[in-house]
């Protein structure tokens, strides 16, 4: 291993000791023997199958087979999610005569492409915590001996799975649906949004290029949350194989799908390789999901995801953590917005089991962990395919096929990840840097603030931004409107980087995942709603965001700006209207970014 990774491995096993203890601890006594449905009384069970055919009922009623649970974050509408209609029928088939199953629930799934720009978008990060918790209630009859998560999208992934380590005693496999054909290029599409920010072009040209871009079922293309979602299951051994990013409609997709349903039936309790969530995810498995996000520039949205699902394995992540890793795990991939690719050319030059390879060839992933397929992790450097109708593995591409989009590790991108954490005088803060040019990576400028991205757009069209600047979007953390994404900025933005000007932006917000070239430190922690030093910052103020010291910084007497009073912020715009009146308690309740963004606390972790 090398000595970073597994410096920071040790230190995060030694801080979560006691908290990982009491968490393993409930789950153990959670485990109990055979089908869980045998303690429940004759009433509770009858219930329990009451709508079943005969077959499932007399199974589930002699108590030997177990029974597994399909969550499901199916609706039409979202592209990502539309293919999993067909799945608990594929499913309950696959698994016939050795288990059975039942749809256990379904939970929301929003889309932050659809909502962005939008009020919708002030419930984005909060549905995480809803699904977790319709994951749970979906799994709380205690029917089930294993699970089936069905979800890939930005919150859906993050909030399935800390429903699931809820019921961390379950064996749990993550089932995909897989990217879309690739359509309009995202290079090509970036360029419309801007000529339209510009007013260059008009909306019916910029609607025939996002039309062009999302045209069909699966998950869109670019390397935002949803596909860094994916790549996360498979580093982290929840997914078979390479599952991720096999397109939707497919004869490999639907047999990986039967697949997966017959593997967590055969790793149940009653088996003889029972592999519960709740020890997959371990210390381990989540540095190697660190290492995974780094190393592909993925999206900065899992510095608060994966702090959330840490903790409700009783495990205490930092953001200290993820620099110090970031710092010692070369940049692998461009995939768009860091380069010119998508996630099927990414695939095509080998994928997701050549990237694995090569990081446990560089020592900077645990091979020694526990997933769904075994105890060592390079099972996972196998691509998967179908010869006579049989689904099958063998050894991904020795070499990248594409090394403009996928590289060896001895031959990177660059020689660390995407993501860096600054600390300074205005809190701490994440940032990527992946796809932001070298020239971009130290900004000094006067500050301009706002409180409301729909006024810094108007900003930008009457010109007041076309100068050297710093835009501080303010008022945007968990706790103030629910921390929505600020990605409507970004071609506004790049219009200016592209005219010459030394432009940044800080806020206590968020920015999508696939958010690329405009240097932006995010997620700034304390947020201006909690006192922040960000509520202190005036226009005129002098900020430095220094990506080589990893500091951002008010140029500013110390006492001075410690004594400025924050100016009040107005949040009744956000209070209502589009149901954010429902989520008040959330707002309320919801800890810091930096401590995984969660509305409800584990074991005392936050």
């Amino acid at each position: 291993m090398h000595p970073t990774i597994q410096a920071v491995t040790d230190r995060i096993r030694a801080r979560s000791r006691e908290s990982r203890g009491r968490y393993l601890a409930q789950i153990a006594a959670a485990k109990g023997s055979g089908p869980k449905r045998g303690h429940l009384s004759c009433g509770n069970l009858a219930h329990g199958f009451a709508a079943c055919g005969a077959e499932d009922k007399a199974a589930l009623a002699d108590v030997v087979l177990p029974n597994l649970a399909i969550v499901s974050a199916y609706n039409d509408m979202l592209s990502a999610h539309q293919p999993l209609q067909d799945y608990p029928a594929l499913i309950k088939a696959s698994v016939a005569g050795h288990a059975t199953a039942q749809f256990a629930g379904g939970v929301p799934a929003m889309c932050d492409g659809v909502t962005q720009g939008q009020a919708g978008m002030e419930l984005s990060l909060f549905s995480r915590d809803v699904i977790a918790m319709a994951t749970a209630v979906s799994l709380s009859h205690d029917m089930f001996d294993g699970a089936l998560m069905l979800g890939v999208c930005d919150k859906i992934v993050p909030g399935l799975l800390i429903g699931a380590l809820s019921f961390g005693h379950l064996p749990t496999v993550f089932v995909p649906a897989g990217p879309m054909p690739s359509g309009l290029p995202n290079p090509e599409k970036s360029r419309i949004r801007q000529l339209y920010a510009e007013g260059k072009v008009g909306r019916a040209e910029l609607l025939a290029a996002e039309a062009a871009s999302y045209h069909a079922a699966g998950t869109c293309t670019f390397y935002g949350t949803a596909n860094s979602n994916q790549m996360l299951m498979e580093v982290m051994g929840l997914h078979l194989p390479g599952a991720a990013f096999v397109n939707p409609g497919t004869p490999l997709r639907a047999a990986l799908t039967a697949a997966a349903a017959r593997r967590v039936a055969a790793v149940t309790a009653l088996g003889n390789d029972y592999r519960p969530i709740g020890e997959i995810v371990d210390e381990k498995s989540l540095v190697n999901a660190i290492v995974g996000l780094v190393a592909t520039g993925g999206s900065t949205n899992h510095t608060i995801h994966l702090i959330a699902i840490a903790a409700a394995a009783g495990i205490r992540l930092t953001w200290a953590d993820f620099g110090e890793i970031s710092a010692v795990t070369p940049l692998l991939c461009r995939i768009y917005p860091n380069g010119q690719a998508d996630v099927n050319h990414f695939q095509a030059a080998g994928g997701f089991g050549f990237l694995l390879r090569e990081l446990l060839a560089a020592g900077l992933l645990h091979r020694d962990v526990k997933t769904l397929m075994g105890d060592d992790l390079s099972v996972y450097a196998q691509e998967p395919y179908l010869e006579g109708g049989q689904l099958k593995w063998r050894d991904a591409p020795a070499q990248s096929l594409d090394r403009d989009v996928l590289r060896p590790a001895t031959d990177p991108f660059a020689p660390e990840g995407g993501i860096r954490v600054l600390d300074g005088n205005l809190g701490q803060s994440i940032i990527k840097v992946s796809a932001v040019k070298p020239a971009h990576r130290v900004i000094e400028a006067p500050a301009m603030v706002f409180t409301s991205q729909n006024d810094v757009q108007q900003a930008f069209k009457d010109g007041k931004l076309h100068r050297d600047v710093v835009v501080v979007v303010k008022g945007q953390g968990p706790r103030a409107n629910g921390m929505p994404e600020l990605h409507k900025l970004t071609p506004a933005l790049g219009v200016l980087l592209d005219l010459g000007y030394q432009v940044a932006m800080v806020t206590d917000g968020r920015m999508s995942g696939a958010s690329g070239k405009v240097p932006a430190a995010i997620h700034l922690s304390p947020e201006a709603v909690a006192g922040g030093p960000i509520a202190r910052i005036r226009d005129g103020d002098i900020i430095r965001l220094d990506t080589e010291t990893s500091q951002l910084t008010v140029e500013m007497d110390a006492a001075t700006f410690a004594a400025r009073t924050p100016e009040p912020l107005d949040l009744s715009e956000g209070a209502q209207g589009c149901g954010r009146e429902l989520f008040a308690g959330f707002r309320a309740q919801v800890g810091a970014a930096n401590l995984g963004a969660a509305s409800f606390g584990w074991d005392g972790i936050r």
